[in-house]
């Protein structure tokens, strides 16, 4: 056994790997990866994997691309980290007022911490603490949609509604009102997305009119609920939203830890429904995938709740030790270089049509695709045991896992979500590459599912 393939055998000996049953690493021992390059991981042998879905959804320009790799090794040799209570850097500051140019308007207010679900903590403990110090004391519960993510710290847990991730603990969670999330593809109404009423928003206004006296904030992923199967809703739903939480002083949190910078065709997901929410919780594409960091922003309305003499009690005591980290900070100045200057967002577009009308083209006819529904790069094909009925494969028969080793015995990461097949491209993916991806994930569907 080389020295290369004997770190296999120490990764099983010493490392538990996250969101995995380890005892499956038995049958499918981890690949070690050696170097990465554009829409490419290479691993110790030689053998290359399309990485179609960004390794968990971060890697928004490709790895190790050149202007954010140059962007940190410079900032390494200057300041690589300072405690971020009472000090600062150049890095930090530039880019908030760079974030400005893009984000919904009246966002202003930036608080660092260095991952989502540290986001997503920061926005819960900020707004249960403004509306105590506004006068509203009795606003102490959240509500969100059932089936969402939004992180696997326990206030992140809470605000989710997905029991793979959350039921064992839900003696330890917050008590939180979860509203019926849309589900476009099985809708109960026998409607589509793209055509009609949201009439299931009704589910929200019930909810609203029973608890929002007591509601403090409501959390959701705009247009998109990723871990659920990436399931989209129309852009209304979240207008609709807006103006119920403004109607009865619910604070609105947006999650767009998933769908920010350029992955649903816009900036951010909520520009698509023109929607400026209280907070907005940021990571993954934040620095491209290169460094952990993560931002909570909010408004000076719900700042200036907690700006007073120190001695009033009213601090925001919340804190990370790499909060506003150098190197962060310099990798997610060069996103945005890349981002800005190279129109990739816009080039994008081109390339999410083309990839979605190849899937539509290349799998849209076999007999267990359910849908290929998109947003943006985003595309998730939900398979089916009966399409006419929508029904569910056995859980048990791992369906989507099958299709997802196959996949990689071929060339290509398709960690699915349950039985729903998912691409996330970088957003600099070729055309090429998109149609090997397309090509391959066909091959592995076929020798699971044959026509």
């Amino acid at each position: 056994m080389n020295s290369k393939e004997s770190l296999i055998a120490k990764d099983l000996q010493y490392i538990w790997h996250p969101c995995s049953q380890m005892k499956d690493y038995e049958e499918l021992p981890p690949i070690m990866i050696d170097h990465a390059k554009g829409s490419y991981l290479y691993d110790i042998h030689g053998k290359r994997y399309i990485d179609i879905i960004s390794s968990w959804w971060c890697n928004l320009l490709g790895h190790c691309n050149p202007h954010i790799s140059d962007a940190i090794k410079k900032q390494l040799d200057k300041l690589e980290h300072v405690i971020f209570a009472n000090f600062t850097h150049e890095g930090a500051v530039l880019l908030c007022e760079r974030l400005m140019k893009h984000l919904p308007h009246g966002l202003t207010k930036f608080n660092f911490s260095d991952n989502g679900s540290a986001s997503i903590e920061c926005a819960l403990k900020m707004s249960f603490q403004y509306q105590y110090q506004t006068g509203h004391p009795e606003k102490k519960h959240f509500m969100t949609l059932s089936d969402g993510y939004h992180g696997e710290t326990v206030g992140a847990l809470s605000v989710g509604g997905l029991d793979l991730y959350a039921e064992i603990y839900k003696p330890m969670l917050m008590d939180v009102i979860h509203v019926e999330a849309p589900n476009c593809y099985r809708c109960p109404y026998k409607k589509h997305r793209d055509s009609c009423s949201i009439e299931c928003f009704e589910k929200v206004k019930k909810a609203f009119a029973l608890y929002a006296e007591e509601t403090c904030a409501f959390i959701c992923e705009p247009l998109l609920q990723g871990s659920a199967g990436m399931r989209m809703y129309p852009p209304q739903y979240l207008r609709a939203l807006r103006d119920l939480c403004t109607e009865y002083d619910v604070i609105m949190i947006a999650d767009e830890i998933a769908t920010g910078f350029g992955r649903t065709g816009t900036f951010f997901a909520c520009n698509q429904a023109s929607v400026a929410p209280d907070i907005m919780c940021l990571s993954k594409g934040l620095t491209g995938g290169y460094m952990p960091m993560a931002l909570t922003i909010t408004t000076p309305k719900i700042y200036d709740a907690f700006y007073a003499d120190y001695l009033e009690g009213k601090a925001f005591m919340h804190s990370h030790t790499y909060s506003g980290n150098p190197l962060g900070c310099a990798a997610a100045l060069a996103v945005l270089d890349v981002l800005e200057n190279e129109s990739i967002i816009e080039k994008a577009k081109e390339k999410a049509a083309y990839l979605h009308a190849l899937l539509v083209d290349t799998l849209g006819t076999h007999p267990h695709v359910g849908e290929i529904r998109h947003l943006g790069m985003i595309n998730a094909i939900e398979l089916v045991a009966d399409v006419q009925e929508k029904t569910p494969f056995d859980s048990k028969k791992r369906t989507g896992y099958q299709i997802y080793k196959k996949a990689l015995s071929k060339g290509l990461l398709l960690r699915p979500l349950g039985d729903v097949l998912y691409f996330n491209p970088p957003l600099t993916i070729s055309l090429e590459e998109i149609q090997e991806a397309v090509s391959i994930c066909k091959e592995a569907l076929l020798e699971i599912l044959p026509e």
